[in-house]
């Protein structure tokens, strides 16, 4: 069942949920000017620019804004296994080749479930490999925003910036990926691509790095 036939299957819930919006995600962004408005003098703006960020699905109930980061919760109704069902048979369905399918599914899985990041992650992978780098790191940003972490995940922000020709963001990704993987080479090459030289990772054993006794 697609979402946008029309159809809603049954057991609509209503879910709330703490969010975090990064300035570092938004910079040049519409969103991007909270960060630079005073929530104490001029708190309305802050907040009327979060909303429209968040858009009609995702209510915001309250917000915090601290240096570099606006804390927001937010509540949505929805369908929450459904979206999650759809999610995982639009990767299933990305991995066999059926791009396109994949691609209709996962934006039918987040209108079942606005805050489903797997939806939102998968959306931005399949995107990002298309190129369409502007839509992709819209996505992205959003997993990230609604709880998806990682390497795989700030790797693609950083090509997604580097396709954009945002150099600067591009850098701020990757080193922050390269902070969780030092030895990572595919953030290492793309930080000398770059023209920085990514700091020499310490010597550590493959047992230690794997995590292993």
């Amino acid at each position: 069942m697609s979402a946008s036939d029309g159809q809603k299957p049954p057991g609509r819930m209503r879910a709330r949920r703490s969010l975090v919006i990064r300035g570092n995600d938004h910079v040049g962004d519409p969103v991007g000017v909270a960060f630079l408005e005073s929530p104490e003098t001029n708190g309305d703006a802050v907040l009327e620019r979060i909303r429209e960020y968040l858009g009609d699905k995702l209510k915001l109930v309250k917000a915090e804004v601290s240096y570099g980061e606006i804390t927001v919760e937010v509540e949505s109704r929805g369908w929450t296994e459904e979206g999650a069902r759809m999610a995982a048979a639009a990767r299933d369905l990305y991995q066999k080749g059926a791009r396109r399918a994949a691609l209709s599914m996962y934006r039918d899985a987040l209108e079942l479930d606005p805050l489903n990041a797997d939806a939102a992650l998968g959306l931005g992978f399949a995107l990002a490999e298309q190129g369409k780098f502007a839509q992709a790191l819209v996505a992205l940003k959003r997993a990230r925003e609604f709880g998806a972490d990682g390497v795989d995940l700030l790797i693609a922000m950083g090509r997604c910036a580097m396709g954009l020709e945002r150099g600067a963001n591009a850098v701020a990704y990757y080193q922050e990926a390269l902070k969780i993987e030092p030895r990572n080479f595919v953030v290492r090459r793309a930080l000398r691509a770059l023209g920085q030289k990514p700091a020499t990772p310490g010597k550590q054993s493959g047992a230690v790095r794997s995590g292993r006794d």
